[in-house]
């Protein structure tokens, strides 16, 4: 794993490699569709991986692999790689690792597109996924067999909260057979509050259209492992299966907002408090998701693998899914959309919107309530989003 002698609002400002002739202070943008080479020979060397240098943008560029040094070093991993979408990076790093035949495991709450991605898409090529309680120990034991090639788990999990001792996991797994392959996504964290590798994880994923970038304005993935397994994954997942190829232009953005994201999450997790706590006392709300609070089951996992419980919190609305939309449909700082990690407040309907592949049986077995709503807490003044709230509660 990469170390680090430096914090990480350090690194996510300096921690890129790349340098251009001109000496500019950040990364250019290399918008560029081929590399020219000196000679054949060159050439041929750069395609049989015997000499570094750049070959085609769906393979790497300079503006892109600045970033992934950065992601590398936030996250203590060897190697990075950005891909175009959070789910690019999800399923350029499974059809990667698994073969028909071979089998994942994986907890029962996830977001919505790997859910389906999992339990739909997969078995199509003699895959299976065995979705279990993660968070039972007797259950992960049970379900790891000779077939066993991934573990995959989310902590925080989108959109309960739920939260998963990830080096309990790590451990049971690679007691069971060292070969498996424990996969965490890390977004619902990122690695300001949360580091998987170093917890026993070998591959951590991100979508960084989330808090890495946490602007809003751009859609991009990544992977964090050991050198080899991203070289895998550049090679197999992204170029010969996926092509999911972050542009230079939306790797730019994403670098940009690293720069502030200490301090961007420092502000998200004190206000989600301020929120989870305020909608505890709010009578018309069943039950809050949130870390923070010491009610939440995972509350003392948390505090032990997190330094910061983060800026999302999911309640329970009382009267279910007609209740909960009354309340979605009134807010007027925060925004009815998807996505979270911006710099605005975000509310969403997980059971008509993220999380609408599943069935309502899936979504039971997901712990995925007809009320609840997920609220991503932004950056503006906390008091304003309490209000809000309280306004939209008051149409019910």
């Amino acid at each position: 794993m990469k170390e680090s002698i430096r914090k990480i609002s350090t690194d996510a400002i300096h921690g890129g490699s790349n340098r251009d002739q001109y000496g500019s202070l950040i990364t250019p943008i290399y918008n560029t569709s081929t590399y020219i080479f000196d000679s054949t020979a060159q050439g041929a060397a750069r395609f049989a991986l015997e000499e570094p240098g750049y070959i085609y943008p769906r393979i790497g560029s300079p503006t892109c692999n600045d970033l992934e040094d950065i992601l590398a070093r936030l996250e203590g991993g060897e190697a990075g790689l950005v891909t175009a979408t959070g789910m690019g990076a999800i399923t350029a790093t499974i059809w990667t690792m698994i073969n028909g035949g071979e089998e994942i495991i994986a907890d029962k709450t996830l977001y919505g597109c790997t859910f389906e991605f999992f339990r739909h898409h997969l078995s199509r090529f003699g895959v299976t996924v065995h979705f279990i309680e993660m968070s039972d120990e007797n259950e992960l034991r049970a379900a790891l067999n000779e077939k066993t090639k991934i573990v995959y788990l989310e902590t925080p999990a989108n959109p309960n909260l739920k939260i998963i001792d990830i080096e309990k996991t790590a451990k049971i797994a690679h007691e069971f057979n060292p070969e498996i392959r424990v996969i965490a996504d890390n977004t619902f964290a990122s690695p300001a509050l949360q580091r998987p590798l170093e917890l026993g994880c070998d591959i951590v994923l991100h979508s960084c259209t989330k808090y890495i970038n946490g602007h809003g304005d751009v859609l991009a993935g990544a992977v964090i492992s050991d050198q080899e397994t991203i070289n895998n994954i550049r090679l197999v997942g992204i170029k010969d299966m996926t092509g999911a190829v972050l542009a230079p232009n939306e790797a730019f953005l994403v670098a940009r907002g690293l720069k502030t994201l200490e301090i961007r999450m420092q502000r998200h997790c004190e206000s989600a408090m301020k929120v989870a706590e305020y909608l505890k006392s709010n009578e018309k709300v069943e039950k809050v998701f949130y870390p923070g609070l010491e009610h939440h089951e995972g509350h003392d996992i948390a505090a032990k693998q997190m330094c910061g419980f983060g800026g999302v919190v999911s309640f329970v609305v009382k009267g279910g899914r007609e209740k909960a939309a009354i309340v979605t449909d009134n807010v007027k700082v925060a925004s009815l959309a998807v996505s979270l990690g911006a710099a605005e407040t975000l509310i969403e309907h997980p059971a008509s919107m993220t999380h609408s592949p599943l069935s309502d049986k899936e979504l039971i077995a997901a712990d995925i309530q007809p009320g609840l709503i997920r609220l991503s807490v932004g950056l503006e003044n906390v008091e304003d989003i309490v209000d809000d709230l309280k306004q939209a509660f008051e149409k019910i």
